[in-house]
């Protein structure tokens, strides 16, 4: 079969999925753990907003203050203000109004999850060892630049396209912290904008002046309203140059997707990404795994299969009474296989492998029996592994005569024969201390073969692994065919590729391949239904 032109079925599709369900479930799990895992770990953030306005009337106008205000034009007022509003001197204001350099270490642990506190309690650890070892000037220093970063870092402003406007935005673990931080930030923010404007009145009026004076008791009110507490419209919009339109309210969802929408997303992800991994292990996978790949890859005909035997079950069938899958498996793998040596001529079969441990000896046994027993076929079982000999082990007789020795002229073919039953026969592969390879080169092995053939009507030889000695290339010149048997699973197609074609260059007839150890990963009730 032309590789090119083969297309997968929504069978070869779901196999893979079945067959790397554990790599799936694997990902998939794993994944989502660490999704869990994750969101564990992240305490939830709240956002309050607080809007204002920039250049807008001031309630008490200052020439000169105008004239700065004016200046911005040249660039953006909104941005300029903006920048202002993260300002070291707007946000120390905030920091001591809040008293958020006195804010514990560990205040996150009461927002966050069991999982996360103790990685928060080991960090508040940690920092009061530092501060300890430091002088009590230093240590307050340092807890109050660390608390007007933190804030700065919270603090968010984005002007409002074609406005004058912005949004200044405060993120904390605390709803009502947030809302009561944006508010005080804002505040904070228009009390330095009516700082700088008295700073101009005093310079024009001096400081008894009724102007400034009711500049100052501005200032004072609006200081007095730094615990973050809503005010009215009114005391909110302020004298100021910069004005609050809209106060920040309590955030009643935390900010980010939904943990149920990033665990909804997270899972078809997870799922998306397995099922692709499982292709990607099926792809490096270069094992057979489907009677197709016989014929896609080796370009020879599937004779049939042999299910992977269980646990308990008997690597020997009993045909007459054994109605298990892996039995039936071998039924019909007789059939096929002694219609095509019917059809052909074939009488003498050699059964191979690339490599060593593939099913070759169980396969042969097996076939001889159902050959034998059910089909009353005169069947004659040949052991030529002289080098690791394994067929009188399954049929349990003994291995002290056998075919080494027809071959060294120590004993004869009808005194080398075990009968097992009045159809089948086994001809052992003996002992033998001199070089197979000498033994099975040699005319003895012809005559047989020719022995052989007059008294039985189907011959199969067990063989050795092709890549491990050429002992099969020289078996395979006495024998009709040569059948391989490919285990599913385990050795690479391109090494069976490669044991073939020796096989095609001593021109042997290879009438198909039997693959052994199937599995069926897809479940009968979904695979009768594609």
């Amino acid at each position: 079969m032309d590789e090119t032109s083969y297309s997968m079925t929504a069978r070869d599709y779901l196999r893979v999925i079945f067959r790397q369900k554990m790599v799936i479930a694997v990902c998939i799990v794993t994944m989502m753990a660490a999704v869990i895992i994750g969101l564990q770990l992240k305490t939830p953030i709240y956002e309050a907003k607080v809007k204002m306005l920039v250049s807008a009337s001031k309630q008490v106008e200052s020439p000169y203050y105008k004239e700065m205000m004016g200046g911005y034009r040249g660039s953006n007022p909104v941005l300029t203000q903006s920048e202002i509003v993260k300002s070291n001197s707007v946000l120390q204001l905030s920091v001591n109004a809040l008293g958020l350099d006195k804010k514990p270490f560990d205040y996150e642990a009461n927002f966050s999850s069991i999982i996360k506190k103790p990685l928060i309690y080991l960090y508040a650890q940690r920092m009061k060892r530092q501060l300890e070892k430091l002088p009590a000037e230093q240590a307050s220093a340092a807890r109050f630049q660390s608390a007007l970063e933190e804030l700065k870092s919270a603090v968010q402003v984005e002007p409002i396209r074609d406005t004058d406007m912005f949004t200044l935005s405060i993120r904390d673990y605390s709803p009502v912290g947030a809302a009561i931080m944006a508010n005080v930030v804002s505040r904070a923010y228009v009390i330095f904008d009516l700082e700088q404007q008295l700073a101009e009145l005093q310079l024009k009026y001096g400081e008894k002046h009724s102007i400034v004076m009711q500049m100052k008791d501005n200032i004072k009110k609006m200081a007095n309203s730094l615990n973050g507490e809503p005010l009215s419209g009114v005391e909110a919009i302020g004298p100021a140059s910069v004005k609050i339109i809209e106060q920040a309210s309590v955030p009643l969802v935390p900010i980010g997707l939904p943990k149920t929408l990033v665990l909804i997303l997270s899972l078809a992800m997870s799922m998306f990404l397995a099922v692709m991994l499982a292709f990607t292990f099926e792809y490096l996978d270069q094992t057979f795994k489907s009677p197709g790949d016989i014929e896609r890859y080796l370009n020879i005909p599937f004779l049939g299969f042999a299910p992977r035997k269980k646990t308990n079950e008997s690597s020997v069938i009993q045909p007459s009474n054994d109605s298990s899958a892996y039995s039936r498996a071998f039924h019909q793998l007789s059939d096929q296989m002694f219609i095509i040596m019917k059809h052909k001529g074939i009488k003498t079969i050699m059964l191979t492998s690339a490599q060593k441990g593939e099913g070759v000896t169980t396969t042969i046994a097996n076939l001889g029996l159902y050959l034998a027993h059910v089909a009353k076929y005169k069947v004659l079982l040949i052991d030529a592994n002289l080098r690791y000999p394994q067929l009188h082990e399954l049929f349990k007789i003994k291995n002290e005569k056998g075919l080494g020795n027809i071959l060294e002229d120590k004993n004869t073919f009808d005194n080398s024969v075990e009968h097992v039953s009045a159809y089948l026969s086994i001809l052992p592969a003996g002992k033998t201390n001199f070089n197979p390879i000498t033994l099975l080169d040699s005319q003895k092995m012809d005559e047989i073969f020719k022995v052989a053939k007059e008294q039985y009507k189907v011959i199969l030889v067990d063989s050795p692994a092709l890549l491990d000695h050429s002992d099969a290339l020289f078996i395979s010149s006495y024998t009709d065919a040569a059948c391989p048997v490919v285990s599913e699973g385990k050795t690479r197609r391109q090494i069976v590729e490669m044991s073939l074609e020796q096989l095609h260059k001593k021109k042997s007839n290879v009438i198909g391949a039997v693959l052994n150890n199937r599995t069926f990963s897809i479940p009968k009730a979904i695979y009768e239904r594609l």
